[in-house]
């Protein structure tokens, strides 16, 4: 135990150095850059040209500030050149933690421990509850510090989270940052907000002009209204209003600020576009998308994506003119609409025309029905103040995308359940469209546990290609899997998931590989390699030894900058610190904000160790191997010096 006590000794020590420095990063250059954007507040969103303009002019001069800095201080950033060689069996535990203090492997131990007792993990949050309550604010808050908090989370806000995005620069990693303040609801609180949030204001159309098959995936369902309901590892936005969605939106621009800031323009900012608007209108924009398949199906055959079926605007005009439908004008319009090239239709309808022009939804999603031989709306009838908020969610994307192409970091677009997917993946990709002209700016996730992922995958990439813009695609496993499955069972439609686990990292690993064989066909053809970017992000070191065995076996070199790793902080570190430090492009997926506000993120944490046992396990091992080394050869207390600059 003499060991313990040295290392409980010395991170008090630590832990009264570590608050110098935060507090003087409080007054560093970047303190200039929110208090240029202190005065903006959370703007109410009235759909106006002055909002618009006001916010560019707050956005430029926010982008001014962080770019300057930006070149100041990659100008004054001592960055080595060190690297070392990657153990692929990944049981280096001098190289996995060379980064922490005994104290923070001591903490981290603790914490992997407490992690396994089911009881105290099913219970967390009650526990913390009544912790809070006996303890007072202040100490339970130092209590959190010393433990869970401080182990999971990076800090209070953009200021405090300074030295660790240092510390993990100099060991090769980079952040993607994401503000993970959590609203603490009710079940009955989240049930009623998202069935009130889903429903539209409108009265149906009448049959004539309505096609009336509702799909039941993209309808609301008040038993699986909590989002939440089995899922520990993602992030759950409740819609209230409108100026719910602008705080978020402003919430994100000081993410993009603080990375930018921070990384010198190789950090990212993870969103969620359930952040940003409403969700009834992904809900009905998803089954638009997926009835648009089903009609291009029904008239063609196959089935897939429209882009898939290779039709040609004349084949389509030829099966529409025979169905002698009376109003030319609308048939004109919806065949002039039309994105299509020398290889087929790519889209039914404009979607560039509603990102950039602000098209209204209701009378873009018309087409031709062959059957009855008329004009039929693929989407309920909005209202005014529907189209409106729709109008706003696009607007507070194009703030953000373009605050990252300014500020030369990237945005993550994390992707949420099948139900609002089409959606968020179908913007997305015209966000890309619009912003990855010389650059992979924007990127998508991709969910490994979805039967058509891979079908989803190629496609977009088809479109990248037609389209001449970057692709940036993240792979993960999931975070929806139980409740997906659960919910088609319930509502009566197919599973949209993977039978099982093999199935599922088959999957990934043939997705990834279709992906590495773009690539290669790029570099072949002395072509831009980098028009293709992947981001791994797992946790499962099978599938990044995967990766790089593919990654030799292709020809592409970590520093030709097209594959990168992702991990969460203080998972895995056995996996990233490793790869970074060998010259491997390596993030860590860092969460910070108020201690009391983070408590929900923390839950999940505890939740998603205790479910990946075997993990944690592997972990310990390695934290009680380092801490035994630095024991037996006096180096207990250890500071962390790291001379990596990260690919």
């Amino acid at each position: 135990m003499a060991f313990l006590r040295a290392a409980l000794a010395k991170g008090c020590g630590e832990q009264i150095k570590l608050n110098t420095q935060r507090a003087a990063a409080r007054g560093d250059l970047w303190k200039s850059v929110y208090s240029t954007s202190a005065g903006s507040g959370s703007t109410q969103s009235n759909g106006g040209g002055k909002q618009q303009k006001d916010e560019e002019k707050l956005l430029r001069t926010r982008v001014g500030i962080v770019r300057s800095q930006q070149h100041a201080a990659a100008s004054s950033a001592a960055g080595g050149d060190s690297k070392d060689a990657l153990d692929i069996t990944f049981e280096d535990h001098k190289a996995a933690f060379k980064s922490k203090t005994t104290w923070e492997l001591l903490r981290a131990y603790i914490v992997y421990t407490m992690c396994s007792f089911e009881t105290l993990v099913e219970n967390n949050m009650k526990i913390m509850k009544i912790t809070k309550a006996i303890m007072g604010e202040k100490l339970f808050t130092a209590a959190m510090k010393a433990t869970f908090y401080g182990h999971f989370v990076a800090g209070e806000d953009q200021y405090k989270i300074r030295p660790t995005l240092e510390r993990l620069r100099s060991f090769g990693v980079k952040p993607i940052l994401d503000y993970s303040v959590e609203e603490d609801l009710t079940q009955e609180e989240a049930e009623k907000r998202e069935v009130e949030a889903s429903v539209s204001e409108e009265v149906p159309a009448p049959e004539a002009e309505s096609e009336s098959d509702q799909m039941k995936q993209y309808s609301v369902d008040k038993t699986f209204a909590d989002r939440r309901y089995k899922v520990q590892s993602a992030r759950t936005y409740f819609y209230l209003n409108e100026a719910t969605c602008e705080r978020n939106m402003e919430t994100f621009l000081k993410c993009l600020e603080a990375v930018a800031g921070a990384t010198y323009g190789t950090g990212i900012t993870a969103i969620k576009l359930t952040a940003l608007g409403r969700p009834q209108l992904l809900l009905q924009l998803s089954e638009v998308i997926m009835k648009a398949r089903r009609y291009m199906a029904e008239i063609v055959g196959g089935e897939g994506n429209v882009l898939s079926h290779h039709t040609t605007r004349e084949a389509l005009e030829r099966k529409i003119a025979a169905a002698k439908i009376t109003d030319q004008a609308s048939v004109d319009k919806f065949l002039d609409s039309l994105t299509s090239d020398s290889k087929g239709i790519m889209h039914l309808f404009p979607w560039s025309g509603i990102v950039d022009d602000n098209q209204e939804l209701s009378s873009t999603f018309r087409v031709p029905d062959l059957k009855r031989g008329r004009m039929v709306r693929l989407i309920t009838k909005l209202s005014p103040k529907e189209e409106e908020m729709f109008r706003n969610m696009i607007r507070r994307m194009n703030t953000l995308v373009k605050a990252a192409q300014e500020m030369d970091v990237r945005i993550m677009v994390d992707a949420e359940q099948t139900y609002f997917q089409p959606a968020i993946s179908r913007l997305t990709l015209e966000f890309m469209r619009k912003y990855n002209k010389e650059k992979a700016i924007v990127f998508n996730t991709y969910q490994c546990y979805l039967s058509e992922a891979f079908n989803e995958v190629t496609t977009d990439l088809e479109q990248a290609k037609r389209q001449n813009f970057y692709f940036g695609c993240k792979l993960v496993r999931g975070a929806y899997l139980e409740q997906e499955r659960a919910r088609a069972a319930a509502l009566g439609y197919p599973d949209p998931t993977n039978p099982n686990f093999d199935a599922t990292s088959e999957m990934y690993h043939r997705t990834l590989t279709e992906c590495l064989r773009r690539i290669k066909d790029l570099k072949v053809k002395g072509e831009d390699q980098r028009k293709i970017g992947i981001m791994v992000a797992s946790h499962n070191e099978d599938t990044v030894r995967f990766a790089i065995e593919k990654m030799k076996e292709i020809g592409i070199e970590p520093e030709d900058k097209v594959i990168c790793f992702g991990q969460l902080l203080a998972m895995c570190d056995y996996i990233t610190f490793p790869l970074g430090q060998s010259g491997y492009s390596a993030y860590k997926y860092i969460p910070y904000g108020p201690v009391n506000e983070v408590l929900p993120y923390l839950s999940r944490r505890a939740h998603e160790n205790k479910g990946v046992l075997k993990k944690i396990k592997k972990e310990k091992r390695l934290l009680a191997r380092e801490l035994m080394r630095r024991t037996v050869t006096g180096q207990l207390y250890y500071t962390p010096k790291g001379g990596y600059t990260p690919v």
